[in-house]
């Protein structure tokens, strides 16, 4: 695009998997005129998260939104499933449908509690959202996928069907790395609204886009943070979303989870926190960039058409 958010160097890939472990998949379901969604996959490492579990935290920035499995992982402090991304309506299918894979993994025999963490927004304006047709095999098929290194971005997996800013949104993803040695890596579901902002300038519509939608915003990192430390770092995401031009509208689920791979007890100083944040921050904006920039114009339910975003334009405007 010609701008960079911020001024902390990236990973390797500019992507959540330079946090070392961690892996990403997708389902991407198009068929016929009217299924556009599907389900994105995070897991934080490679092992049974039930049995290992990672420290996390949930932020909830504007709670509209059907987020599964927030309240257990702010009460214990951890995660123990993968991250699922979604479709609003394919929540508890996906919920059951981890609950098959997990249930199933060597050494879960005995398990008769577990927390599948799922997060959503609505990609009904180009899916057939009451459709609901995400199954049991799109979900495994998404897990059993996840992969680390780069990061298939755009209109793919829970991006699908998504619209930010009147544009084709979808899965965004950059990371950052601080002076301290640590990574952070952020992936993004946007399906928000606004005035769009890119790097200080604003992209004006002939039209203006609806504010309502939702995001949903995953942190990664290997620093040895706990969870009111990650709880920190997830809120620190809204400073990055703000930062694009969202509005917050009334209708729009605005949510961050925040983990980490560190398995040791937690460790991190005060003073690392700063960095760590400005890092979230930047990651953030750039993933919702990223998410936007790779989409394509889509046609779907009903005959509506989304437009990506015009690259050519944007250029020019950040040229100025």
């Amino acid at each position: 695009m010609g701008c960079t958010p911020g001024s902390m160097p990236t990973g390797a890939l500019n992507a959540i998997t330079d946090v070392a472990g961690v892996r990403v998949g997708h389902t991407t379901i198009v068929r016929g005129e009217a299924i556009r969604t599907g389900v994105t996959a995070i897991l934080p490492h490679a092992g049974n998260l039930f049995r290992e579990k990672v420290r996390g935290a949930v932020f909830t920035a504007n709670g509209f939104g059907k987020l599964a499995g927030s309240t257990q992982v702010n009460e214990l402090g951890d995660v123990e499933s993968p991250v699922m991304l979604t479709s609003t309506l394919a929540v508890p299918r996906v919920a059951d449908a981890v609950l098959d894979y997990m249930l199933a993994l060597p050494g879960n025999e005995d398990v008769r509690s577990l927390n599948p963490l799922v997060g959503e927004t609505n990609d009904g304006q180009l899916n057939d959202i009451r459709a609901r047709a995400i199954t049991s095999a799109d979900v495994s098929a998404a897990i059993r996928s996840a992969r680390g290194g780069a990061v298939e971005m755009g209109a793919v997996g829970a991006g699908t069907g998504t619209v930010a800013f009147g544009y084709k949104g979808g899965i965004g993803t950059a990371s950052r790395r601080t002076a301290a040695g640590y990574t952070v890596g952020v992936l993004v579901q946007s399906n928000f609204g606004g005035e769009l902002t890119v790097c200080g300038h604003r992209v004006r519509r002939s039209e203006p886009a609806a504010a309502d939608g939702s995001i949903i915003m995953v942190v990664a990192t290997d620093a040895p943070a706990d969870h009111r430390q990650l709880m920190r770092m997830a809120a620190r995401t809204v400073w990055g979303l703000a930062r694009t031009g969202s509005t917050a509208s009334h209708g729009s689920g605005d949510y961050a989870i925040a983990f980490t791979t560190h398995r040791a007890p937690p460790t991190l100083g005060v003073d690392a926190l700063s960095p760590l944040f400005q890092a979230v921050i930047e990651a953030t904006e750039e993933a919702i960039y990223d998410s936007l920039t790779q989409a394509r114009t889509m046609t779907g339910f009903g005959g509506r058409t989304v437009e990506a975003l015009p690259l050519g334009p944007l250029e020019a405007i950040l040229k100025k």
